[in-house]
């Protein structure tokens, strides 16, 4: 069967998802892990979330979850900015993950998906828009998902939805609410023909993707937009700064205009999803050769075994689950 998802299309069975999920203060079945519609955090978007990734290690009973602290401490993060106070520290959220996956013990590449939110009022509080007099919970869900990042690339536009700035909403976390604007620039894309877009800051400069950030490739140069552009501090982006030097390239942060894309020699996409992703074409006009280039093939061919548990130097960013 045919799965729509951000970045293309591809022929695969659609995500499933697994036996047990842990909601608010223990391990469920899956089908129990239900909120009523009184959560407060489903009326107003008061929720932060995070996306981690567990593949397959070829050969051997287990799954290899990618940074896992990395982005439990992002999750860590984005609870403080809206006040949501979890009884876990980032030591036992990953415990928490771990035994998830144990629990399941699917040996297929998944997709782990924390989310903590504001729950219901506290005695004493009335209902409305606030971040306190609300107590707070934690489920966190896990499915399988293959790799659905087209190797042929994906076509951009440029979005007319411009990307909020990080005084009107805190860009920086993964806050459920602020996904409005991802979803409003993806469906207009779509709408259009494309695979994805591109939003600008209201500077004009270049942000990122709906849900991955952006790259430009021009000879042995890597370029990418400054956190400053009101863009999400990827975990993946991280990931690509440091492979980077494998590959003899200068890494810059700077702003980049919207030309800057246009005449780069390629472009990519990285985010947990998606991983390297190439661009091979936006707004109607192709990147480069409108062909996957060396350096993202290279880097996309990196980050796709080291993952996996290819390179010994990084496994350090690697959470090691024995499966059946």
């Amino acid at each position: 069967m045919t799965a729509e998802v951000s970045g293309g299309t591809r022929t695969d069975e659609r995500p499933a998802t697994t036996a047990w999920a842990y909601h608010r203060d223990g391990f469920v079945p899956v089908a129990e892990a239900t909120v009523p519609v009184t959560t407060q955090g489903l009326h107003y978007g008061t929720g932060v979330f995070e996306g981690i990734r567990a593949h397959v290690v070829p050969g051997r009973p287990e799954l290899a979850v990618f940074r896992l602290r990395d982005h439990l401490e992002r999750f860590a993060r984005s609870c403080r900015l809206l006040r949501i106070d979890l009884p876990q520290d980032t030591a036992e959220l990953a415990a928490v993950v771990v035994e998830l996956l144990s629990r399941n013990g699917v040996a297929r590449d998944t997709y782990i998906r924390p989310l903590a939110y504001k729950y219901r009022p506290l005695p004493g509080t009335g209902p409305g828009v606030s971040l306190r007099g609300n107590s707070d919970a934690l489920s966190v869900i896990a499915f399988t998902l293959g790799d659905y990042s087209p190797a042929a690339g994906v076509r951009c536009s440029f979005s007319s939805w411009t990307r909020p700035p990080g005084r009107s909403l805190p860009v920086r976390a993964k806050a459920t609410g602020t996904y409005l604007n991802n979803a409003l620039a993806v469906d207009e894309a779509r709408a259009a023909g494309y695979d994805d877009a591109i939003l600008l800051n209201e500077r004009g400069d270049v942000a990122e993707a709906s849900t991955a950030n952006v790259f430009a490739v021009r000879g042995d140069e890597l370029l990418t937009p400054p956190l400053d552009a009101d863009i999400l501090e990827g975990v993946t982006r991280d990931t690509v700064r440091v492979l980077s030097a494998d590959f003899g390239l200068s890494y810059t942060e700077r702003p980049l205009q919207p030309a800057d894309l246009l005449v780069a020699d390629e472009v990519f996409l990285t985010g947990t999803g998606m991983g390297v992703t190439p661009v091979v074409g936006i707004a109607g006009r192709d990147v480069g050769t409108g062909e996957p280039g060396t350096v993202t093939t290279g880097l996309r061919h990196r980050y796709h075994d080291l993952v996996r548990g290819s390179d010994d130097r990084y496994e350090h960013w690697l959470t090691r689950v024995r499966v059946p």
